[in-house]
């Protein structure tokens, strides 16, 4: 996998013409930390933080998945996104 086409997809995903769904972005979420960070490195956050718990909790499930692979997943979930939402 490219670097140049997750590059072009993390660029792509800011230029949808709509928001994608809750879970979706969770997953773009999820792949674009396991690509860049890897495997989780921060607690998990507190009871109340609600929004950071689920965004923890999906890149926590990407626990194990390759650097190559993430950006792989996550340039495959930008393209299906683009064709369902276009780009501005």
């Amino acid at each position: 996998m490219c670097d140049v086409n997750f590059d072009k997809a993390v660029e792509d995903v800011k230029n949808l013409k709509q928001s994608p769904k809750d879970d979706e972005l969770l997953e773009i979420y999820a792949l674009f930390k396991q690509a860049t960070v890897g495997d989780v490195n921060t607690a998990k956050p507190g009871l109340f933080d609600l929004k950071g718990k689920a965004k923890w909790e999906a890149w926590n499930g990407k626990k194990g998945m390759s650097v190559a692979d993430a950006k792989e997943a996550y340039v495959t979930l930008v393209n299906k996104l683009v064709s369902n939402y276009g780009l501005k």
